[in-house]
């Protein structure tokens, strides 16, 4: 019976096949593409002398605050005006660049990539090295697959979550219960995926992020599943547990991102909490990054964890504890309400 096509996937080209679905190859899309689009040479973002945060500045200024919000989720849009196309920013390779998530797809062009041990088994050889290398071979896929239009370049790997419950189903994606342990593979495979061979620290091959951040290794137990999990923790704990991992990845991997999750941390939400987010991430550990939340974490601290009355508190919460980006639509429903409100301004101060 031939498979179906996702929705969300049709985009792609989707082709029913007997035994599964195979993407036609779409060219890489890129913003500034003055070849097709001579105006854009016009804009100052779109001239490569210049500085990254002149460019920055000055696409910021030119955005509606629409357009702004519609960066703000996953599945970001496109402004066809100044040249810049949809980003698909969800993508995964936890131990290979993976099926998961709706950045990445397979042709007759990439059938397929390399698919590593589960982590907890590579963590087990206690081998830096190997953390790195598998990284980087992992990267060079994910790059060649974006230069064929199949896949994003920021990958949402590795998970370094202290895996201390075996029945937490997860847990294989991890290196398991060692804060140490745990420390070193999340630096190095993060450096495997982000540097470059020709050692250009001021460019990345891919984007990693580490997740989940934090004390957040539950699924279901008692009763209690991870959109209702609140996670009592001393600080001690956190400081020896939970968070050297995340710390290594920020100072010794310079990750391009930190995932928030879905659970509270001393009853708040991880991604409303401006301590975890702004304070530690971004300010004693100095993110040079982004900040994204798991898919649909706002809907849960609103809804299943009633954390705020109104969805537009939720993103201002959210908003304003230093969260960039959300995995979902969240922040794209509700965060013109709002700034309507007044909860947060449309500078995000």
């Amino acid at each position: 019976m031939a498979s179906q096509c996702p929705l969300h996937l049709s985009i792609t080209g989707c082709y029913k096949t007997t035994s599964t679905r195979v993407f036609a190859q779409t060219p890489a899309v890129f913003a500034c593409n003055v070849a097709n689009n001579p105006a854009l040479a016009n804009f100052t973002f779109c001239d490569s002398s210049k500085a990254v945060a002149v460019r920055v500045d000055d696409l910021v200024k030119r955005l509606t605050l629409q357009e702004k919000i519609g960066f703000l989720v996953n599945a970001a849009g496109s402004v066809s005006r100044l040249g810049i196309p949809k980003y698909e920013w969800w993508s995964e390779a936890l131990h290979g660049v993976s099926y998961v998530g709706p950045g990445t797809h397979f042709s007759s062009v990439v059938p397929g990539a390399t698919s590593f041990p589960q982590v907890i088994l590579t963590a087990a050889s206690f081998n830096v090295s190997l953390f790195e290398t598998i990284g980087k071979v992992v990267s060079t896929e994910a790059r060649a697959m974006y230069n064929v239009g199949l896949a994003g370049l920021t990958f949402w790997s590795p998970n370094v979550n202290i895996f201390r419950d075996p029945r937490w189903g997860r847990g294989q994606e991890t290196p398991g219960e060692d804060p140490l342990l745990s420390s070193k593979y999340a630096a190095a495979y993060v450096r495997g995926l982000q540097q470059r061979d020709d050692g250009d620290k001021d460019r990345l091959k891919v984007a990693a992020c580490c997740k989940h951040y934090t004390a957040y290794d539950l699924d279901n137990w008692k009763g209690v599943d991870r959109y209702h999990f609140n996670a009592v923790v001393t600080k001690q704990d956190m400081d020896d547990t939970f968070q050297p991992p995340f710390k290594s990845c920020v100072l010794d991997g310079n990750v391009a991102s930190v995932m928030c999750s879905y659970n509270q941390v001393n009853g708040i939400p991880t991604c409303a909490d401006p301590n975890l987010l702004k304070g530690v991430i971004r300010g004693d550990w100095k993110l040079n990054g982004y900040i994204v939340s798991d898919c649909d974490s706002l809907d849960v601290f609103f809804k299943s964890q009633h954390y705020t009355k109104t969805p537009e508190e939720a993103a201002a919460k959210a908003i304003l504890a230093g969260l960039d980006l959300n995995c979902g639509s969240f922040l794209g429903q509700h965060t013109q309400a709002a700034v309507n409100g007044g909860l947060v301004k449309e500078s995000g101060h």
